[in-house]
């Protein structure tokens, strides 16, 4: 566990791989932040009173992790979800997205990756093999958020209704070197949004 107990959020983090600066950069954003094993149930994930559950990094192929999957299935709705990089892919299979292997992968810390809600161009650090199929995404309440300009691949998606939303690159790392962060800013947000709702603010 990190962060102080009076912090504003807790998030529960499920590793599934964590890189241990996706931890640190909840923390110095004012979030407690709880983690857990990937094989963790949604009963028990919402048993933490989370403000809001984040989907870490990993390696491999996501369908080879299903039972993430259905907790993140399960948690649809109920909190606000952050997936990354892994946590992406996972998202997007749990609402009826497809992911396929890419030829080569995408490695290092120069790939563009435009903002299609802002226009911006981030330089992302990127390390996986796999990619979400765009055209699944279609079919599915997810929208496309940011797209690979090297390669038109899927960066990250989104479903206002339900506070959920992912990227593919790490903005924990940093290459730009703050090109990323507003990322975790936004998972702040959403769950500032869910307490006043829950709340009746």
């Amino acid at each position: 566990e990190a962060g102080g107990p009076n912090a504003r959020f807790h998030v529960a983090l499920v590793d599934c791989g964590v890189k241990h600066n996706i931890v640190r950069s909840l923390a110095a954003k004012g979030c407690r932040v709880t983690v857990v094993p990937w094989n963790t149930p949604a009963e028990e994930i919402l048993g933490l009173n989370p403000s809001g559950v984040c989907i870490s990094n990993g390696p491999g192929d996501p369908v080879d992790v299903w039972p993430v999957v259905e907790t993140a299935k399960a948690l649809r709705g109920k909190v606000p979800l952050f997936g990354i990089c892994l946590g992406h892919q996972i998202l997007s299979l749990a609402y009826g997205g497809r992911t396929y292997k890419l030829k080569f992968g995408h490695r290092g810390g120069n790939h563009p990756v435009k903002n299609l809600k802002t226009g911006k161009i981030e330089i992302t650090s990127q390390n996986h093999s796999y990619a979400v199929d765009a055209d699944s995404l279609g079919k599915t309440d997810l929208s496309v958020t940011h797209i690979n300009l090297l390669d038109q691949t899927v960066e990250g998606a989104e479903c206002e209704a339900e506070k959920v939303f992912s990227v593919q690159y790490h903005p924990e790392s940093a290459p730009g070197p703050q090109d990323s962060t507003y990322l975790f800013d936004r998972f702040l947000g959403w769950m500032e949004e869910a307490y006043a709702e829950k709340n009746g603010y």
